[in-house]
């Protein structure tokens, strides 16, 4: 078993090198806008998750996840073995591609803090000049017994 520290530099090696490889090695139109956000391996060594996200273009085109997760799978075989050219390690890590939803989980809550927002301005809105309802002062004085 290898040690969390190794298996973290090793993970961290191996984004640089599929993000480099992706850049200026793999030739595929479909992996232009992918960008490789994090990657995990396995204790033993023998397996990495390569989170990656597919980034829009500036004219509000939706990107295309469905193209870049196919040609990341055509491309794996090739990755792989730019791997284990890069870290040198006796076995190389079998790569999986998970596409990270980390940019759309926070598009999503970016939209419920602008909805909570929204809706606090509006009860501050509906609250002002409001009177409280029932009695000016609300705690009751203690009783005063009439001593007769």
């Amino acid at each position: 078993m290898a040690d969390a520290p190794r298996a973290r530099k090793l993970a961290k090696r191996i984004s640089q090198i599929v993000a480099s490889a992706l850049e200026h090695e793999v030739k595929d139109p479909r992996l232009a806008r992918v960008t490789i956000t994090d990657t995990k391996v396995t204790a033993d060594l023998h397996d990495a998750t390569v989170y990656y996200t597919v980034l829009g273009d500036k004219l509000d085109i939706p990107p295309d996840a469905a193209g870049a997760a196919a040609a990341l799978e055509s491309a794996k075989g090739v990755l792989r073995s730019m791997v284990g050219a890069g870290t040198g390690v006796k076995f190389t890590p079998t790569l999986t591609f998970v596409a990270d939803t980390v940019p759309e989980d926070a598009k999503h809550i970016t939209e419920l803090l602008a909805r909570a927002a929204a809706a606090d301005a509006e009860v501050a809105r509906l609250a002002n000049g409001a009177k409280p309802a029932g009695d000016p002062d609300p705690y009751r004085a203690p009783r005063e017994d009439d001593e007769d």
